[in-house]
């Protein structure tokens, strides 16, 4: 089974979430572990690897290999201020 690795931004932002909110996308990153690439997961254009996948009104941005998942950024997906945590992250 892959191991989960959060980057403190990511985190943080989960742990602020309503519980409600907090236990979708947590139900979501881990679901990951076992499908890594759902049917509802997209590549991230621009980013090689890197995937996107969406849970209520968030969107979480991710990539995998045998071993893990790795969740780079969670944010609200209706705007593009997770596109810009991902550029100022400059993968």
């Amino acid at each position: 089974m892959r191991s989960l690795n959060l980057t403190k931004e990511a985190h943080d932002f989960i742990r602020a979430l309503e519980a409600k909110q907090f236990k979708q996308v947590m139900g979501k990153i881990l679901a990951l572990l076992s499908d890594p690439a759902p049917a509802d997961s997209s590549p991230l254009k621009g980013y090689e690897g890197l995937l996107r996948v969406d849970m209520g009104e968030h969107r979480i941005v991710y990539r995998f290999d045998e071993k893990a998942v790795s969740v780079l950024v969670v944010d609200k997906r209706n705007d593009d201020e997770v596109y810009k945590k991902l550029a100022r992250k400059k993968l």
